[in-house]
């Protein structure tokens, strides 16, 4: 099934309890955090992810654009998040640091920046719950979405099919209901929206849009059989 992950990164940040029970039909509350040194963008950290969880009822889904996520990452575990996501090109010890959030009682994720490729990191997706694609240049919300990176979209849906594995495949930038069709069609399953869910005069119904959009494309795709 189809999972809508809104993007707090383009809520109103003067509003974010309000933004997100706008939105308390999505599936998760993805929410961006960026150091201003793995990315050049500063924005939230765990005072507020802890601030958020108390807010919403809807699952928090942590994505660190960070140094040092090893360090940091169990931390946000504690501060309430279901999901953390670590970027792999910043995380010393990959597998460790998945096992530990694990053991911390999240879903474990690892994600990959456009030009990082998939194949290297093939025996690591069972120690994952989730891999994240970034289908933008991971800073800013509100770019354009690179179709470049359908092709790994599909290889990676092959290699999770390969191993056998319940692993979410989430795709984060560009999300829109001229895109999410692609998305789903080249394998994934999760889609991060910013601007797709907070720009639209109702929140609640442009997550329900794109969810049924992805769903109905997911139902035909080769790749869903007995999925």
């Amino acid at each position: 099934m189809a999972q809508i992950n809104p993007s707090i990164l383009s809520a109103d940040f003067a509003r974010l309890a309000e933004e997100a029970k706008a939105v308390e039909g999505a599936d998760w509350l993805h929410v961006d955090v960026m150091d201003n040194h793995f990315v050049p963008n500063l924005t939230l950290g765990v005072p507020i992810v802890e601030a958020l969880g108390k807010a919403t009822d809807t699952p928090l889904d942590c994505h660190l654009m960070i140094e040092d996520p090893d360090r940091w990452a169990p931390q946000y575990v504690e501060a309430g998040a279901g999901s953390v996501t670590f970027h792999v090109e910043a995380a010393a010890a990959p597998v460790r640091l998945a096992r530990e959030i694990r053991a911390k009682g999240a879903r474990a994720s690892m994600a990959l920046k456009p030009a990082t490729p998939i194949e290297p990191y093939e025996d690591l997706l069972p120690e994952l719950d989730m891999l994240l694609i970034m289908t933008v240049e991971p800073g800013f919300g509100g770019q354009a979405f690179l179709d470049i990176m359908l092709p790994k979209i599909r290889r990676t849906r092959e290699l999770i099919a390969k191993h056998g594995l319940e692993l979410w495949l989430q795709v984060d930038g560009g999300v829109s209901t001229a895109t999410i069709e692609r998305c789903a069609e080249a394998g994934a399953d999760v889609f991060v929206a910013g601007s797709a869910v907070y720009g639209a005069e109702d929140p609640a119904a442009a997550v329900r849009g794109l969810r049924a959009q992805a769903e109905a494309v997911t139902a035909a795709a080769p790749w869903a059989c007995g999925h």
